[in-house]
């Protein structure tokens, strides 16, 4: 199995998306960690938009980069600038990818819109992961 690390700046909402659905759809072929160059906690909103597709990442944690660092991952991918800019070399060997996502939780507007920019950015994480990661794992088989 393949161990992949989504790195986002506050490990809060793009990173601990892309961990969960990660996690449920390549179950048996991923296994997935998320961390941040400086971990804010999980957004409830976050949370709750996961919920609406059944992935549950309420159990997830906003954890640094550095818990990480004595481990070995197949890929680390970057979901913002800052933390594509800040990913240290330490992961030897890695095979690292940026997808650019905006920051939902920077989204303005009436809760029914902000809402609406996390379910956009998970539903485009989602499908990005889908389109890489089905072409990354079937070159391995």
């Amino acid at each position: 199995m393949k161990k992949v690390l989504f790195l986002c700046t506050g490990n809060s909402c793009r990173s601990q998306m892309a961990e969960g659905i990660a996690n449920r759809d390549f179950t048996g072929r991923l296994e997935a960690f998320s961390a941040g160059t400086d971990p804010q906690g999980l957004t409830p909103r976050a949370v709750e938009v996961m919920a609406e597709i059944g992935i549950d990442i309420s159990g997830q944690s906003s954890d640094p980069l550095s818990r990480y660092e004595e481990q070995s991952f197949d890929y680390v991918v970057t979901l913002c600038g800052d933390a594509n800019v800040k990913c240290p070399l330490f992961f030897g060997g890695t095979k690292r990818q940026h997808l650019g996502f905006p920051d939902p939780a920077r989204a303005q507007g009436t809760e029914e819109e902000i809402m609406a920019e996390f379910r956009r950015v998970r539903d485009a994480i989602r499908q990005h992961l889908q389109e890489f990661f089905t072409i990354e794992l079937q070159s391995e088989q």
